[in-house]
């Protein structure tokens, strides 16, 4: 039977938003594993509608693409590499370079797939003229935590500042400690995105001069501006993270900032703050999550959130006169229930010791942070990622990004999620 067109057009629009989708997924604070995992059986189920199609379904994706297709651009490169069609492969080299936008959709297709199909080709992407294929063969073997070897060396010392940062990137995720003079020579390097992986990469390899920069990088509202928050905290000594947290909460154009850091931060004595910012309408929901990121208590299954969601808008409006384009950055999180939480904390606080590190309510360890990466929501896990590399510093850095199958795997965790909650 033959498939229709319009079926193959409905699978890959389906397709490429669902991508999309579980990129922002991959970073947002109300994604866990398992809502990941769904995420995922709906994009490879349009992937094998378009897969049952064969080289017809090839040839519409190919048509489909345009400048900014991105999830087209996924689906695309997904299935041709599953085909091992060179020619369809060089077909999208030729789109990419005329339209380097869609190269997000080219990475996301390069973690989604197994490395077995992407091996054949990794050597010569990493050996390519053009700096572009480089830089997504680096950018493959550091998803999959592959060594790419040689390229490795010869990509720290790129003039592409591109490549440079993908370089640095990669050797971090890798913790090539062998490895460190090299980075640390760009540490000062002109291009911000080069500058941020170069000190990011050596502060996962315990460099403390990494972390200055990184302070840096974590004071600025950007790309790295989480990433950054994250590794300062699970690297830098305390007092200094102390002293630093301070100054940003006093600071009303830092304070969302700090409060996330207090988050992150996990001492306990800094929860009846929290519960006090709570009732001012900008901070309330980032504070809800500082609070939830120490003690584990989620606001919804305890009846911690309110009923309904006070009239507040912190992004875009309406307004053509009105200049915050910004979109609010805690769109996704609960609305905290100030008085029922300071309630719960008054019944449970004494659970908690002051001084102590915790996350999800358990003391900063191992342990813990293998359980965040297990039942924590993508933002902790993130974080959590962080914290295990310090307890395991000649481990590759944890794939929060990888399929969620690789994960469990990395994890030892069974697939079926009520199997999971009783381990």
């Amino acid at each position: 039977m033959k498939t229709l067109p319009v079926v193959l057009d409905l699978h890959l629009e389906e397709a490429a938003f669902l991508a999309i989708l579980r990129d922002y997924a991959l970073r947002a604070p109300h994604y866990d594993l398992d809502d990941l995992g769904k995420l995922e059986e709906r994009i490879d189920a349009h992937l094998d509608g378009l897969r049952i199609a064969g080289p017809t379904g090839l040839e519409i994706l190919l048509a489909q693409l345009g400048p900014d297709a991105v999830g087209e651009m996924f689906a695309s490169v997904v299935l041709a590499f599953e085909a091992a069609e060179a020619k369809v492969l060089s077909r999208l080299s030729e789109h990419l370079r005329g339209a380097i936008e869609t190269e997000r959709g080219y990475l996301m297709a390069l973690g989604w797939l197994d490395w077995e199909r992407l091996s054949p080709w990794i050597e010569r992407m990493l050996a390519a003229p053009e700096p572009l294929f480089r830089r997504l063969g680096l950018a493959a073997c550091g998803m999959h935590r592959r060594d790419p070897g040689p390229a490795l060396l010869a990509g720290l010392s790129e003039a592409d500042p591109s490549v440079l940062a993908r370089a640095a990137r990669t050797a971090g995720e890798l913790r090539r400690r062998d490895l460190l003079s090299e980075i640390r020579a760009h540490r000062l390097h002109e291009d911000a995105t080069t500058r941020f992986w170069a000190n990011w990469a050596t502060a996962q390899m315990a460099d403390q001069q990494a972390l200055e920069p990184l302070r840096q990088f974590a004071e600025q509202p950007g790309e790295f501006q989480y990433r950054a928050v994250c590794v300062l905290l699970a690297w830098q000594d305390r007092e200094p993270s102390i002293a630093w947290i301070r100054q940003c909460v006093q600071d009303p154009r830092d304070r969302r900032l700090g409060i996330q850091a207090l988050g992150l931060l996990g001492d306990p004595v800094s929860i009846p703050w929290l519960i006090q910012q709570m009732n001012d309408r900008p901070y309330a929901r980032v504070a809800g999550e500082a609070f939830s990121l120490i003690t584990g208590a989620d606001l919804a299954l305890l009846d911690l959130e309110l009923r309904s969601s006070p009239d507040f808008a912190a992004g875009p409006n309406d307004d053509p006169e009105d200049s915050n384009v910004a979109m609010d950055p805690d769109e996704n999180l609960s609305w905290p229930a100030p008085s029922a939480i300071e309630a719960w904390w008054q019944a449970n606080g004494g659970q908690f010791q002051a001084g102590t590190r915790y996350m999800l309510g358990l003391a900063h360890s191992e342990r813990s942070f293998e359980q965040a990466l297990v039942r924590g929501q993508q933002r902790q896990r993130v974080a959590a990622a962080c914290g295990l590399a310090r307890f395991r510093p000649d481990e590759v850095l944890f794939p929060t990004s990888a399929p969620v199958l690789r994960q469990q795997r990395l994890l030892k965790l069974p697939r079926d999620p009520v199997a999971r909650e009783a381990c």
